[in-house]
């Protein structure tokens, strides 16, 4: 007789691999009935800590992207964006099913107007199955939450709120220009806008002056709020930011593999089982990555927090309340 499988032997219940937390992949495909693609795309909006509203600058890690490296140039209009992505991922995987998501900077910041034509346009794309709007928590005001609430009703609608840390102090020196409790209150606002609206909650791991516990806090946090969707991201020292000024002068130090694995092993073992992890780690752009070099084997990093589960034999919410 053969021996078991990893998959065969997982004790987590909501999978169907080796996985041993509730990835955005298996409840895509639990919804959906198939692969659904996330195509990314650019609307062109800034932030309102980049252009004087709450600071300058923006957060001391974006690039002048604002976290959408990977989206077209938002010269091209969101269909010619769409279309290209769109093309590329079916060389690569068989799906007819898509979520467009507006990534770059701050979703929701405009005038209202801008917000309804651009919603509207993404709506329109073909084969769409969900909206994902990434946004802060500061920047949805009460004409943004009506037209989020009327666009749920429309689409499977996913709100993604950077948080990044519960601790001010760590908002005040990575120029946030928001604290935990503005997220509160944004939270607490979308969820009562509309029960169809689901939520992400970005948590960055490896910040400065933070140890693993206080990771740790920020996740046990969160996770008692009851988003549905965490998603946690390593901190790239992107060139040209202020974090690689630091990083270059000796005062910032990253994460090691082993330190960012074992940190995110234990995050998720705290983390409730009813929350989707939309990612463990993220992506650096090759060509602007200082550090930490050892984030671009992606696949390695996913195996190194997958064995880590495996050999501590835990799992997603092991040690949630």
């Amino acid at each position: 007789m053969k021996p078991l499988t990893q998959s065969q032997t997982n004790p987590f219940k909501k999978t169907d691999s080796n996985k041993r937390y509730y990835t955005y992949d298996y409840y895509l495909r639990q919804r959906f009935g198939c692969k659904v693609a996330k195509i990314t795309l650019d609307a062109g909006f800034t932030c309102p800590n980049i252009d004087g509203t709450r600071a300058y600058g923006g957060c001391i890690y974006c690039s002048s992207r604002g976290s959408g490296d990977f989206s077209q140039s938002a010269d091209l209009s969101l269909r010619e964006q769409y279309d290209i992505q769109r093309a590329k991922i079916t060389e690569k995987w068989q799906t007819n099913k898509f979520i467009p998501y507006l990534q770059a900077h701050t979703n929701t910041y405009a005038p209202i107007e801008r917000l309804r034509q651009v919603y509207g346009e993404v709506l329109a794309l073909p084969d769409v199955v969900g909206v994902n709007i990434a946004t802060r928590a500061d920047c949805i005001n009460d004409e943004c939450l009506a037209l989020l609430a009327e666009m749920s009703e429309k689409t499977e609608l996913t709100v993604e709120l950077g948080l990044q840390s519960v601790c001010d102090e760590t908002a005040r020196l990575i120029n946030r220009a928001h604290s935990f409790s503005e997220f509160r209150d944004g939270y607490r606002r979308l969820r009562e806008a509309s029960s169809k609206i689901k939520i992400c909650v970005h948590l960055i791991n490896g910040l400065p002056g933070e140890d693993k516990q206080m990771m740790l806090d920020s996740a046990r946090t969160v996770s008692a709020m009851k988003p549905d969707q965490i998603k946690l991201h390593l901190l790239h020292v992107i060139s040209g930011t202020a974090l690689a000024n630091m990083y270059e002068k000796g005062l910032y130090t990253p994460l090691t593999l082993e330190e960012y694995a074992d940190i995110v092993a234990s995050q998720i073992e705290i983390i409730d089982d009813s929350i989707v992890i939309g990612r463990v780690t993220g992506d650096g752009d090759k060509e602007s990555l200082l550090a930490p070099l050892w984030s671009l084997k992606k696949f390695t990093v996913m195996n190194e927090i997958d064995k880590l589960l495996y050999e501590r034999n835990s799992w997603q919410g092991k040690y949630s309340p």
